[in-house]
């Protein structure tokens, strides 16, 4: 029976994960969502990153920012070969944290309000359910990385061509390192989403946590300083670390985005297994 139903399982979740995955880009909701995804980054590239780029192709600039600010926090970071990734860098590991739990927070909600939770639990086990909704929201999440990661390529390329070797050198290390850090966001909200009514409910709660963790964690390690390793809870505790980073020294801090996403994967299962859906 193990033998059998172990496949099973796995089989069903990467079922359930194309799935989801082919929503994006087959069901007009998904179409909407990359259309304004698309028009952000666009705006981005054309205003932000675009005039960004001038700016730290400037020594005066840099020279101006190293007196300003702490040589150790900006060295490595006016240091990139392609400064289009300079700024992309800075924005992406900020902004998608954003984007993952606006776009991850109707895993389950939705299906649970229509009762179609239960139809899909009827031709599939909860952990295909469950794991395949979070790898297809992680998988989504790398094409739309993916995606905007190229188009600043190419705005590097087009300003000047021999660029193109070193985007491509650090563009693969800037993916597994944004890829890594959205880990635990999108684990949180699957849990989340578990327990909300709706994608705005996932959302909510997912504010209310940041909040009320960094006020409890605050005033805990006010009165109590020994209890500051507790600060690890929060997703995107390391975002401000990893910021003067480059190369494979991005993933430099990636050991405790995973431990967080396997954390919040565990709670998840537990609640998907033990709940009436």
């Amino acid at each position: 029976m193990l033998q059998t139903s172990e496949p099973s399982t796995l089989r069903n979740t990467l079922l359930i994960t194309a799935f989801d995955v082919q929503k994006l880009f087959f069901q007009r909701r998904g179409v909407i969502a990359i259309s304004c995804f698309s028009l952000v980054w666009l705006f981005l590239l054309i205003y932000p990153i675009h005039g960004a780029v001038e700016l730290l192709n400037n020594p005066n600039f840099k020279d101006f920012i190293i007196g300003f600010a702490q040589m150790s926090q900006t060295e490595k970071l006016l240091n990139w070969q392609v400064p289009e990734l300079t700024v992309y860098w800075v924005i992406a590991l900020y902004l998608y944290p954003m984007f993952s739990i606006i776009i991850t927070a109707d895993q389950f909600a939705s299906d649970k309000q229509r009762g179609t939770l239960r139809f899909l639990l009827l031709r599939s086990n909860r952990d295909s359910l469950f794991f395949g909704r979070f790898l297809a929201q992680m998988l989504i999440q790398t094409i739309l990385i993916a995606l905007s990661l190229l188009a600043t390529i190419f705005l590097a390329c087009y300003r000047d061509i021999d660029l193109l070797l070193p985007s491509l050198s650090s563009s693969g290390f800037i993916v597994i390192a944004l890829i890594i850090n959205l880990l635990p966001y999108t684990a949180l909200m699957s849990l989340l989403s578990l327990h909300a009514n709706s994608a705005r409910q996932a959302t909510l709660y997912a504010v209310l946590f940041w909040m009320l963790t960094s006020l409890g964690l605050a005033i805990l390690n006010y009165f109590f300083p020994v209890t500051e390793f507790l600060q690890f809870i929060k997703p995107g505790v390391q975002l401000s670390d990893m910021l003067n980073t480059q190369g494979a020294g991005v993933l430099t801090y990636s050991m405790l985005p995973i431990i967080q996403a396997v954390a919040f994967l565990a709670l998840g299962r537990v609640y998907m297994q033990r709940s009436a859906l």
